[in-house]
């Protein structure tokens, strides 16, 4: 499915009924990644599982960045009608999904923030150094991006006063403290680590986590 948003075309799955759920991908992916735990959430939600701007079948700009996409987010629940909607973010959609709620919180209901950072300087020198090594084949500009992006400071994150659920894998590519950091800021933030994990091992093609999503959702 497509529909117009913020000027971009965005394209999306849906599926399932109730309360609606928007599902947004991390870097250089797209919304498959939730193939695997969409039809658990279908059971209980109306699943959006979005491409992001310059992914997937999504249209492709020249603007790579976080704040469009955060435009586009909002745009998309306009141009849906689906505000108050529940958001689960994995990496820059976690970051995506944070930076709306900063700029519109009356748009969402909860927010599951899955590996999120707050700023470039959040990665590990080891992850810094690999993607580094992905980008200078590759010339991705959704790669490029993470080196100068994002620039969120906790204070400001602290103001979302919407439920939150921050996830950080046990072996993530950000520094392990940061999400503590960012559950504690944030006034109605639980806080999940996933022991034994890396950044992508509990997300992208699994369902680990559908039982404490429908809890945390409702």
């Amino acid at each position: 499915m497509i529909t117009d948003a913020n000027s971009v075309r965005i394209a999306y799955g849906k599926s399932g009924t109730g309360t609606p759920l928007i599902l947004l991908h991390g870097c250089a992916e797209d919304r498959h990644i939730f193939d695997r735990i969409v039809p658990g959430l279908s059971e209980r939600f109306t699943v959006y599982a979005v491409d992001s701007r310059n992914h997937g079948e999504s249209e492709k700009t020249s603007d790579y960045s976080y704040s469009a996409m955060a435009e586009d987010l909002m745009a998309f629940t306009d141009a849906l009608a689906l505000a108050p909607a529940d958001v689960v973010g994995f990496s820059d959609g976690a970051i995506v999904a944070l930076v709306a709620a900063m700029r519109r919180p009356v748009s969402f209901r909860r927010l599951a923030l899955l590996s999120v950072n707050l700023k470039p300087s959040d990665l590990t020198p080891e992850a810094r150094a690999f993607i580094q090594g992905l980008y200078d084949e590759s010339k991705d500009p959704r790669l490029g991006n993470i080196f100068v992006e994002p620039d969120i400071e906790l204070a400001d994150a602290s103001k979302v006063k919407l439920p939150a659920l921050v996830v950080g894998a046990e072996n993530d590519v950000f520094r392990p403290e940061l999400f503590r950091e960012l559950a504690a800021a944030m006034p109605n933030a639980e806080l999940m680590i996933m022991r034994g994990h890396d950044h992508l091992s509990y997300v992208v093609d699994k369902d680990i986590l559908l039982p404490d999503l429908l809890r945390f959702f409702g």
